[in-house]
């Protein structure tokens, strides 16, 4: 811990028009508005000092997020919900920080407690049951391993380990909805999408529309209790 300052961890959404950003554009968009607010943030040592603020797992172009996390280091305590309050009113609705506290100095970063992405995958379509669309998944899960192509190279995860819990499918009207938890890790995480998509295509089942959220983030406890960061 660096003296004289406070680590504020903030909460927020990606969602509407703004889920196409990337995790980069993410980051500048929220650095902005954290300048515009007017924080008293700490800045990094070196030759080229900078915001010091820290980001959890990416979200991949497209996908939306309703509980993402920031740390910001500032120098000066302030009331968390004051901050809150500057940081809504400085901050596009699309990535509007919906809770803030101070933590601790000594906790782990974002990106190494952060394990668990609870996600929905929407998918809409003309006649398809959910009763179809679970039984696509159970095959696939049942293989234990799934393998995608990206960028000329073969990706393999073992299914057991990625998904810790058996997705869950929910009929409604012109589709279906899939809940899904991915454990991530420092090599990255299945996406969610791409397990449907091949779920979906072995029993011939087309989708005319596929939206995908990380509804949750959270940290796995050693007794594999799961629970918000903050």
């Amino acid at each position: 811990m660096t003296p004289g300052e406070y680590r504020l961890r903030v909460r927020y959404g990606k969602t509407g028009r703004l889920r196409h950003l990337s995790h980069l554009e993410v980051v500048h968009a929220l650095e902005r508005s954290l300048r515009r607010a007017n924080l008293p943030y700490a800045v990094t040592q070196g030759f080229n000092p900078h915001m010091k603020v820290a980001f959890g797992p990416a979200l991949p172009v497209g996908t939306a997020g309703q509980n993402e996390y920031l740390d910001v280091w500032l120098t000066r305590y302030t009331s968390a919900d004051d901050v809150l309050d500057t940081l809504v009113r400085s901050s596009p609705e699309d990535l509007a920080p919906r809770e803030a506290r101070f933590v601790g100095n000594d906790l782990a970063s974002l990106t190494a407690a952060l394990t668990i992405g609870m996600y929905r995958v929407e998918i809409d379509g003309k006649g398809i049951e959910d009763s179809q669309v679970q039984a696509a998944l159970s095959q696939v899960m049942e293989e234990r391993e799934f393998s995608i192509e990206r960028k000329g190279k073969t990706k393999v995860y073992d299914l057991v380990r990625s998904i810790p819990k058996e997705p869950r499918t929910v009929g409604r009207e012109g589709g279906v909805d899939i809940d899904l938890a991915i454990r991530m890790g420092p090599d990255g995480a299945l996406r969610p999408e791409a397990l449907v998509r091949f779920a979906l295509s072995r029993v011939g089942i087309e989708p005319t529309a596929l939206r995908t959220t990380r509804t949750d983030t959270l940290v796995e406890s050693d007794e594999a209790v799961w629970s918000r960061p903050m």
